[in-house]
């Protein structure tokens, strides 16, 4: 179970959870602005960006897959007598 942790930062009180393990990756300056400024358009912190830009190329692979035309094979399948 998550571990809350308050602090009082600035005169603001803030809840931080404990369990939440986390790691860093390398990327360049314009890149990071780039995610800092998107993050900020999307109200949103910059680990809930990355991960719905992750979502959003995965669904876009999978599009991509499933709009290719089919191969002789899958047509074959598809149109198998099954009686």
């Amino acid at each position: 179970m998550p571990q809350a942790v308050n602090a009082l930062v600035d005169g603001m009180q803030i809840c931080i959870l404990d369990c939440m393990p986390s790691t860093s990756i390398r990327i360049d300056t314009s890149t990071h602005q780039a995610i800092k400024a998107l993050a900020g358009e999307l109200q949103l912190n910059v680990g809930d960006t990355v991960r719905l830009a992750i979502r959003r190329l995965q669904q876009a692979s999978i599009g991509a897959a499933l709009a290719a035309p089919l191969t002789i094979d899958e047509t074959a399948w598809l149109d198998a007598d099954l009686g």
